[in-house]
């Protein structure tokens, strides 16, 4: 049987072999021109002994020059087999011509003047010329290994710069704050001081009201104490005493919190007004069954809602008909229609509470409160308060600081009718009796919760006992009990 006859090979085939083999050939010759290129201190040697007998004849013409010359003009040199060590430190370095990017450093004059030498003839100085080069050649070594460095990148320039401001600005704002506050602290400490100091100066001083109704002023006894007691950076107090029906005033002032900036901010969106508060401790004899009180409509509500003399005793009052009566932003709350009769006068009216005094001069007026039922320490006080004007119009409260001292003389010598007087005392007594009963019960309140915890700590101690610990406790209760139940016998002696 005949074989079949093989294929020829196609044009396109041997097309495909040859280039194949073009490629390994132009491989093969790269890699040995650059194994060439790296390793060319071992050439030939018929090429060293050209090179060595044409330095000597060069050297031979030349004389030494000093070793202390640096300068000599730049020329190209090249490595021999007498220089192991340069050539071996930096082996991207060539000597040849053929490779310029591999010739030692150009712009680096030569420090001996002349480009060869020979080891034999001149001893000194390429032990110096190595000595001197030894520092340069390992940071030369590693800049070509590492490669030139790129310019330091601007941080304005890297997205890396926006946490560093940021920062910064957090930092300054933080800065700016605390001096804004240090700033304010002090600022609103001197402002609040100028305020009391105003309203001391206008009705603590010599020929004013409190001087003339009062025989002390200030906190001290001799002369020279001071007017004034600072309690806090918006808080001033200013005591009086020696006057008839009293034993003493307290005035308290409190100002804006101006030396704190996050409260004159808040006061900015929710204002507040300076106030001054009267508090006068009437003797126990110089003050009858009165509990009285007038206030803005809406301070009174909370008034009669709060105070517990005024919820338990009093009442809001109608206006009365027949009669002048206090302006119709005010509300009276009294005991007795008669009692706030006798304390709204005719006089107090044509100052300060009548509807023409009132627009004019009672716009600082907050609320006055009277009472004999005062829950505290002291029982019978005269309570005023008032809002403080600035520093430039402290005269306008003149008129409402003129009713303390009024009302204290007329509370002193006011005495209630037969009639008031036994329908207030039966309020009174019977008030007595409830705050007993509220007493009572706050007590035996009391000992059923101590009951109940010392119930409740037993429980729990008869729970961490072991149950023969609660067997002996039980049959110990109940012989207790036993005995309990058994009837005395009491022993006579017989006669």
């Amino acid at each position: 049987m005949a074989k079949p006859p093989r294929p020829s090979a196609s044009p396109s085939h041997l097309l495909y072999l040859l280039s194949l083999l073009s490629l390994l050939i132009i491989h093969l010759s790269t890699t040995c021109v650059l194994a060439d290129s790296h390793f060319e201190g071992f050439e030939a040697d018929d090429e060293d002994e050209a090179l060595d007998s044409a330095d000597s004849l060069q050297f031979s013409n030349l004389r030494s020059p000093p070793v202390s010359q640096s300068e000599s003009p730049p020329a190209t040199t090249k490595l021999t087999p007498s220089e192991p060590d340069t050539a071996t430190a930096d082996p991207t370095q060539s000597g040849t011509p053929d490779h310029p990017p591999t010739s030692p450093d150009l712009s680096k004059p030569s420090s001996t003047g002349f480009d060869y030498w020979d080891e034999d003839e001149f001893e000194g100085l390429p032990f110096l010329e190595q000595h001197q080069q030894q520092p340069s050649e390992p940071s030369k070594a590693a800049e070509d290994a590492v490669g030139p460095q790129d310019p330091s990148p601007d941080p304005k320039s890297t997205p890396a710069a926006s946490p560093a401001k940021r920062s910064y600005m957090v930092e300054i704002v933080c800065g700016s704050f605390l001096i804004m506050f240090a700033i304010n602290y002090f600022t609103g400490k001197r402002e609040n001081e100028n305020i009391a100091l105003a309203w001391a100066a206008k009705f603590a001083t010599k020929e004013s009201i409190f001087e003339k109704n009062f025989s002390l002023l200030g906190v001290g006894e001799g002369e020279d104490s001071p007017l004034l007691l600072k309690e806090g950076q918006n808080v001033f107090k200013f005591y009086a005493s020696g006057r008839r029906y009293c034993q003493g005033l307290l005035a308290t002032m409190e100002l804006k919190s101006r030396h704190d900036l996050i409260s004159r901010i808040y006061n900015l969106i929710v204002p507040c007004k300076d106030e001054i508060s009267f508090e006068v401790y009437m003797n126990d004899d110089a003050m009858d069954n009165v509990i009285f009180a007038v206030a803005k409509k809406k301070a009174a509500k909370g008034m009669q809602k709060e105070l517990r003399d005024l919820q338990r005793f009093a009442g809001l009052l109608p206006p009365p008909g027949g009669r002048k009566w206090v302006a119709e932003e005010l509300s009276v709350i009294s005991e007795s229609k008669e009692v706030a009769g006798d304390m709204i006068t005719e006089a107090v009216l044509d100052q300060v509470f009548g509807e023409k005094a009132f627009e004019k001069f009672g716009k600082g007026f907050i609320s006055m409160h009277f009472s004999d039922q005062h829950p505290g320490g002291h029982s019978k006080m005269l309570l005023f308060k008032f809002t403080l004007p600035d520093v430039n119009n402290m005269a306008d409260m003149t008129r409402l600081v003129s009713l303390v001292p009024y009302y204290i003389d007329l509370v002193g010598r006011y005495k209630i009718s037969p009639q008031a007087r036994s329908k207030t005392e039966a309020a009174r007594a019977k008030a007595a009796q409830e705050a007993h009963k509220e007493l009572q019960n706050a007590r035996q309140e009391a000992l059923q919760k101590r009951k109940l915890e010392r119930k409740k700590m037993m429980e729990e101690a008869e729970a961490k006992l072991g149950a023969e610990a609660l067997r002996k406790k039980e049959a110990k209760e109940r012989a207790r009990q036993m005995k309990k139940s058994m009837p005395r016998m009491k022993m006579t002696r017989g006669h």
